[in-house]
């Protein structure tokens, strides 16, 4: 049976407080334990209109107090970012909090512009090109294991010390992270939402050839973050839709917003190439009822041969995403 998992980006509604978006991830997350979901990733965007959650690890320790049984991740920690001691420390601490439920997701990417990836660590260029090996250090440190031989903090160590640690994820869109995954022994996430699938097919595939065995996963293990959307019918699917495809729009043009609600995108009036975009973007949307959206994520799995896939789902209003995700679990058997 196909495995579904959720990324929820905490994005801000036009006409709605930012700070609620944050409080709805919260709420969103202990609907979908009931559901059956297996795990809820937070992701990590800066200086961001749309996308609030600015502090993935924050928000995972509210999560994992608020839930029970259901794994709570980092889709992902931009590692340029941080300190790798320090990113191992927070995640310990999140081990300690929810044992045993703890994804620690990882990204290159600064999530963010230049300008504002500066302003959090002004070596952050520098930081990214020493990724793989600071990825290297932040396992160690946060799987409680020893650095390698003659580094110099080889005595350095990141507490609490536990029997259990994080399972650590690579995520990304590029054949780089895949590679990196694959050297590691982690397994790979591929965001295809951001990519609408270019390149999944060609980084799943790098990853599986050049997979390196670890102690943890002796086998790779992949799988999709996708964007999708289901609602009680196709056209109601659609009208839902317009709120992400107004977003892309907008965002083409370099104008990003929170996301507006249908009903006002409705009176909006698109160019004539807007009018050609949006019709790409209904073309290759994985949306519709339940079943077709259902459908479509078993076809999508069966293709990239993972029996797992993430869902990401944006909506104007809370309650038709959570709506959503019903319908999901309920097509999909999750129960």
């Amino acid at each position: 049976m196909l495995k579904l998992s959720v990324l929820d980006q905490s994005t801000a509604s036009r006409g709605k407080p930012e700070d609620q978006a944050i409080r709805d991830t919260i709420e969103l997350a202990r609907l979908c334990e009931t559901l059956g979901y297996r795990r809820f990733w937070v992701s990590e965007h800066h200086n961001h209109p749309t996308i609030v959650g600015t502090a993935p690890e924050i928000l995972m320790a509210a999560i994992a107090q608020a839930t029970d049984r259901i794994r709570v991740g980092s889709a992902g920690v931009m590692l340029p970012h941080y300190a790798p001691l320090k990113v191992a420390e927070q995640f310990r601490v999140l081990e300690a909090i929810a044992p045993g439920r703890i994804d620690l997701g990882l990204g290159r990417a600064p999530g963010s512009d230049g300008n504002t990836a500066f302003a959090l660590n002004p070596n952050a260029a520098l930081d990214a090109e020493h990724f793989p090996a600071n990825v290297r250090d932040l396992i160690a440190w946060v799987s409680c294991r020893p650095l390698i031989e003659g580094h110099p903090f080889h005595n350095l160590r990141a507490h609490p010390a536990s029997a259990g640690s994080p399972e650590i994820w690579m995520l990304g869109t590029s054949d780089y992270g895949a590679q990196v995954a694959a050297h590691f022994g982690i397994p790979y996430c591929f965001a295809h939402f951001i990519t609408d699938g270019r390149g999944a097919e060609r980084a799943l595939e790098l990853y599986r050839e050049n997979y390196q065995a670890s102690e943890r996963h002796p086998e790779p293990q992949a799988t999709l973050c996708v964007w999708a959307l289901a609602a009680a019918t196709e056209s109601e699917a659609e009208r839902l839709f317009t709120s992400r495809a107004h977003w892309k729009i907008t965002r083409e043009r370099g104008d990003l917003r929170a996301v507006e609600a249908p009903e006002v995108i409705a009176e909006y009036e698109y160019t004539k190439a807007e009018h050609l975009r949006l019709a790409q973007l209904r073309e290759s949307a994985l949306i519709g009822s339940a079943e077709q959206v259902a459908t479509k994520l078993h076809a999508l799995a069966k293709d990239y041969g993972v029996d797992e896939i993430v869902v990401l789902t944006w909506t104007y209003n809370q309650d038709e995403r959570r709506n959503s995700y019903q319908l999901l679990a309920d097509a999909c058997g999750l129960k």
